[in-house]
């Protein structure tokens, strides 16, 4: 079986040796990492197949054995051989089936980590080119340049915003100085207003009350009469 997989490997029959193993000594062309996996794919496809021959022919003589039980002894013995004989061949054809397909994908690792080197060489080529053109030294004078015409540029636009006009060697100091005087100006004359007001207003006398003072006190008999009321009322 062992002959089998690696024949399919290498394009050949189980009768046919024509074609050199790598252990053979002599030298041929050693396959693109594409084609091995190529290979490597149809040869797990055959012992997928394989695996599933087996399986059916395990079942087949479990079923043979259980027909014949203790009615045939020595026919249900025989196929309950066969089928750890077929047991046998599942579990190796599993363990070749494990090692190709580690093989397989360890090729496929081995694929992607080469591409990755390959684009990451081809990068760098690419930042070198891009920067062969390029002195630190003149970077660092441009940049000089640059943050010195910013300056004075800078410079300029503070020079242009700057108002224009006469007058304007005025000392401040002298202009708060004539402010407070105006304002103390302004104060004393709102307090001379006030005292001239004060004095002009004329004495306010009270007024007079509107209503009428009573001329003599109320009769004897009206107080009766309104205490007679009250009572009438309440009862």
């Amino acid at each position: 079986m062992h002959l089998q997989v690696i024949c399919e490997l290498y394009k050949t029959s189980v009768c046919e040796h024509t074609r050199p193993f790598p252990w053979s000594g002599k030298k041929e062309k050693d396959p693109s990492p594409e084609e091995a996996i190529q290979k490597l794919r149809e040869t797990e496809k055959i012992l997928v197949k394989k695996q599933e021959f087996l399986e059916q022919k395990i079942q087949q003589e479990l079923q043979t054995a259980k027909k014949h039980g203790t009615k045939n002894k020595r026919a249900a013995l025989q196929a309950l051989r066969r089928k750890k004989r077929l047991e046998q061949q599942l579990a190796q054809t599993d363990g070749t089936l494990s090692t190709l397909e580690f093989q397989r994908e360890a090729i496929e690792n081995a694929t992607t980590n080469a591409e990755v080197l390959r684009t990451m060489g081809l990068a760098a080529r690419a930042m070198s080119k891009a920067h062969q053109d390029m002195d630190i030294n003149k970077v660092d004078e441009l940049m000089s340049d640059i943050t010195e015409q910013q300056e004075i540029a800078q410079q300029i636009s503070d020079a242009i915003s700057r108002p224009v006009g006469f007058g304007d060697d005025v000392d401040e100091d002298e202009l708060l100085e004539e402010l407070e005087e105006l304002e103390q100006e302004k104060l004393n004359q709102e307090l001379l207003n006030t005292g001239q007001d004060e004095a002009s207003a004329p004495a306010m006398l009270p007024d007079v009350p509107s209503t009428h003072l009573p001329t003599s006190p109320a009769s004897k008999a009206d107080e009766e009469k309104e205490l007679k009321q009250l009572v009438d009322w309440v009862s």
